[in-house]
């Protein structure tokens, strides 16, 4: 029987985070993952270094990324031999490919391994329209000259050529997020003003952490940025308050803005994991040890919200772990819009809900709001899908060192009524 050993998370690194169609319009996501791969390299001096795994994992992807991990791996500066997977859960997922290497880490299986993901926004994945690509496929398989002409011109119209671009619908409902957390707000009763509140605290904590150095070795410079380009220091209350609706536009209820929701990011982001022994014997100090993880779903086709999915997960992952909601030095939880966050939090402070919906005895609380994304989150860096989860990971984790002792909890949602959530200590 295999005991789980300790997982130690060493840190992270990432490319400056940017609006799309910006610095990065055209890199796609294998170009931005060797960048961020090979700077965690730099970093560690891991420099033909045989890992026992690299996860990396994008959302929209190319068909030729179906092997990202691995290709990411082989250009990074790591030995040839280190194996990578790809993977993929929307918006957790490098904090799932986190989780994997931990779990491997844990039961024995490797020593060291990297977390990580990218997206783009601006170099998204063009289809074809189905028609077309039936049409080319016949053609083909065709085998005479005859059969050549008849799949090419039998029953050809011009608008067989135009293309497909990627959803942003969930396919089960055709809502976009931003249209099902506007019905989470009106659920919840999440004031506009409270939303936009969320929204400048987060520019006011990130801006104040890039001054402060926080982030000087968390982010590697990239194409003449130092900072993520989505920041906006000089936002204040009044403008955020002049925004428009984004979502529900008709109906004179609509409280999500540009402003308080995340922009359409690009970005790449990695964190190294390693077995006590390992970093040992690398001379590397653990920032943050990663305890635990927990993912839930919920069935948001017939009326739960879409991004609720944390609010099961993080009671889940607390009840095994015998703690309570307030047992947190540091709450880092993932800010795809200021209403889910909220949502999120009233949830929990909710004894009706609690009792109803999460099968507890008690609410599970209220949190300190001055320990929430101590140093801003998504609506102020940005939020490449796939990339988050491992900027949060290395953030909590640095955050750890410097308090010196302490407990962090991590939660993101995702598309599809999922979330993920995790426990970092020190």
């Amino acid at each position: 029987m295999t005991t789980a050993r300790r997982v130690a998370v060493l840190g992270g690194v990432r490319i400056p985070f940017c609006k799309n169609n910006t610095a990065y319009f055209d890199l796609g996501n294998l170009g931005m993952s060797i960048k961020t791969l090979g700077a965690l390299v730099e970093k560690f001096n891991l420099q033909g270094e045989q890992l026992g795994e690299v996860a990396m994992g994008a959302v929209l992807k190319h068909s030729s990324d179906w092997n990202l991990g691995r290709e990411a791996t082989l250009s990074s500066g790591l030995s040839p031999l280190t194996p990578g997977i790809t993977l993929q859960r929307a918006c957790g997922t490098s904090l799932d490919t986190v989780i994997t290497i931990a779990n491997k880490i844990a039961l024995g299986q490797i020593e060291a391994g990297i977390g990580g993901g990218s997206d783009t926004t601006s170099d998204v994945p063009i289809a074809v329209n189905p028609k077309l690509r039936r049409r080319l496929l016949n053609l083909n398989m065709a085998k005479t000259f005859g059969q050549r002409v008849g799949a090419a011109l039998k029953g050809f119209s011009f608008g067989e050529f135009k293309p497909e671009f990627p959803g942003v619908a969930e396919p089960r409902t055709g809502k976009s997020m931003g249209e099902h957390c506007e019905l989470m707000a009106k659920q919840w009763q999440i004031p506009r003003k409270d939303q936009d509140q969320l929204a400048y605290e987060s520019h006011q904590k990130a801006a104040a952490a890039y001054e402060r150095g926080f982030f000087k070795d968390l982010v590697t410079p990239f194409r003449g940025l130092e900072r993520d380009n989505i920041l906006r220091p000089d936002t204040t209350l009044e403008k955020l308050a002049t925004l428009k609706p984004a979502f529900d536009k008709t109906s004179g209820q609509g409280t999500l803005t540009a402003g308080n929701s995340t922009n359409l990011t690009d970005g790449a982001s990695a964190a190294l994991l390693a077995s006590e022994d390992w970093a040992r014997a690398h001379g590397l100090e653990p920032l943050a040890y990663f305890v635990d993880a927990q993912v839930a779903a919920v069935d948001f086709v017939h009326g739960e919200g879409l991004l609720m999915a944390p609010a099961w997960a993080v009671a889940q992952l607390l009840k095994r772990n015998h703690l309570t909601l307030q047992d947190f030095d540091f709450y880092e939880i993932h800010e795809a819009f200021a209403a889910q966050v909220l949502c999120t939090l009233k949830a929990w402070e909710s004894a009706e809900f609690c009792r109803t919906r999460l099968g507890l005895e008690a609410p599970l609380g209220v949190i300190d709001r001055s320990k929430l994304n101590v140093v801003g989150s998504s609506l102020a860096m940005g939020h490449p899908f796939a990339a988050t989860g491992a900027r949060i990971v290395a953030t909590a984790a640095k955050l750890l060192k410097e308090k010196g002792s302490g407990r962090a909890l991590i939660s993101v949602c995702t598309a599809g009524g999922m979330g993920v959530t995790a426990i970092l200590e020190r």
